[in-house]
């Protein structure tokens, strides 16, 4: 296919709008529609891997897209009623089929590239952390529109009606959305009891990714290796299927895309915690003295360090030697609905909990003492307002004598907040400092091991 005949096929064809279609929806989706690839340190323009991520779940509706018009550009020469004069050239059908997939897979690559290079813009102004490990998640995205196209293709001459181009579109989607929730999820319970789901290998046959919860989550080598084989049969059948020119052929052209769905099966993982792993290279932390922070969040350390160690100066007046030693970023990656696992001797946080999103400079150091002394016990995934963040309000009041409400605690709920932490904080600065402390040590016990009310022990109750 040399570069004369590429461009008239480019002109004749559909690939171009395909191309348009696929850039303009995707980048529609990601910038006018509202949603968490906007905001925390997951943001679709925040960092390498989570941007890598972020354009590959928008697959969930452009593969299907990229199926159907691969469709309709199949069904182009039994529009044209050409069929049988083509069939009539010596010409082999293995050139013509080369020249129709090959601008269609040129486009929607190169419009696939485009969005990625939209984010990585933003994201080369964003982090300081450059690292070439999301690259292996964006071939395999833009692989997926070329195979999802080269299918259709080889599905609308095989089928030449014009109900075969939405059908297709629509039977992808179905497959998309059920491999994101039913088919490719399965049912567990946390050792809280609550119910949640985790995906399967089959899920992993899906071109589209689960939504990213966690920056220093990547897909494991193995899903990449066993994703492309899947891909590459699926492209190879749509190939097959373009050639083929008797019912016994078109059979025969199912053969690559059904072993490849076996092959596959057999590369991808089936454990969820080698599917979607921790990035040991992103993890790795980057300290000032006491206070350590992951490589994708080493331009944040400047502002945290000084915070950091005031916040532990002030626990040490506090607490003598029960005291934390060490700031840290919570590196740890818990399955969604699991009990937060905490240090007593290290301070753990993570940029995208409320309480440190919402702190600067000296409500910071506020933060971080509060997240020292009660850290939290909310279901991994889970959000809410409760004993905890009452128990937070008190435990910084005790340590720097000022009872205020917490930087993340909303406006309309700082009348509740001081209704009831100022009764319980004159209650604990009346008594002896022994007894302050004590029950200060009970409260902390309670919410590092998550099997007691905070609150309660502050309040003199005991813990659950």
């Amino acid at each position: 296919m040399n570069v004369r005949v590429l461009r008239i096929e480019l002109k004749r064809s559909v690939a171009p709008w395909a191309g348009a279609v696929v850039l303009t929806t995707a980048l529609a989706f990601l910038y006018l529609i509202p949603g968490s690839w906007w905001t925390s340190t997951t943001a679709w323009t925040a960092q390498w891997t989570s941007m890598a991520l972020w354009t590959r779940s928008v697959l969930f509706y452009l593969w299907p897209l990229a199926v159907g018009l691969g469709a309709l550009q199949g069904l182009r020469d039994h529009r044209s009623k050409m069929s049988e004069l083509l069939t009539s050239t010596p010409r082999p059908a293995r050139h013509r089929a080369a020249t129709l997939a090959g601008a269609t897979a040129i486009t929607l690559a190169s419009a696939f590239a485009l969005l990625v290079l939209v984010g990585a813009v933003q994201v080369v102004a964003n982090t300081e952390y450059t690292h070439l490990g999301w690259l292996p998640i964006s071939l395999v995205g833009a692989l997926s529109l070329v195979a999802g196209a080269v299918l259709g293709m080889g599905a609308g001459r095989a089928l030449p009606s014009v109900l075969t181009p939405p059908a297709l579109a629509m039977g992808a989607f179905v497959f998309t959305v059920l491999l994101q929730t039913s088919l490719g999820r399965t049912e567990t319970t946390t050792a809280t009891g609550l119910p949640s789901t985790e995906p399967n290998r089959v899920s992993l046959l899906s071109p589209a990714v689960q939504e990213v919860r966690d920056a220093l989550v990547t897909l494991s080598a193995s899903v990449h290796v066993g994703q492309t084989i899947w891909l590459l049969a699926m492209a190879a059948t749509g190939f097959a299927l373009l050639v083929a020119a008797t019912p016994r052929a078109r059979l025969l052209a199912l053969t690559p895309v059904l072993a490849g769905a076996a092959l596959a099966l057999l590369v991808l993982p089936s454990d969820p915690r080698r599917m979607y792993v921790v990035d040991e290279a992103a993890a790795e932390l980057v300290c000032d003295g006491p206070v350590c922070v992951t490589k994708t969040q080493q331009a944040r350390l400047a502002d945290l360090a000084g915070p950091g160690k005031e916040a532990l100066r002030l626990l040490h007046g506090a607490l003598g030697s029960q005291v934390p030693v060490s700031v840290r970023e919570n590196a740890a990656v818990l399955p969604e609905g699991s009990t937060p696992q905490w240090s007593r001797t290290t301070v753990l946080f993570d940029f995208d909990d409320d309480l440190i999103a919402a702190a600067k400079g000296e409500e910071l150091t506020r933060a971080l003492i509060a997240k020292g002394l009660v850290p939290g016990c909310t279901p991994v995934g889970w959000s809410g307002f409760g004993s905890d963040e009452f128990a937070q309000t008190v435990a910084v009041g005790w340590v720097l004598g000022d009872l205020r409400p917490l930087p993340s605690t909303p406006a309309s709920l700082r009348r509740e907040v001081n209704a009831k932490t100022r009764p319980v904080w004159k209650k604990l600065k009346a008594l002896p400092r022994a007894e302050q402390l004590s029950r200060i040590n009970a409260m902390r016990t309670a919410a590092l091991s998550c099997k007691g009310d905070a609150f309660d022990a502050l309040n003199g109750g005991a813990s659950r």
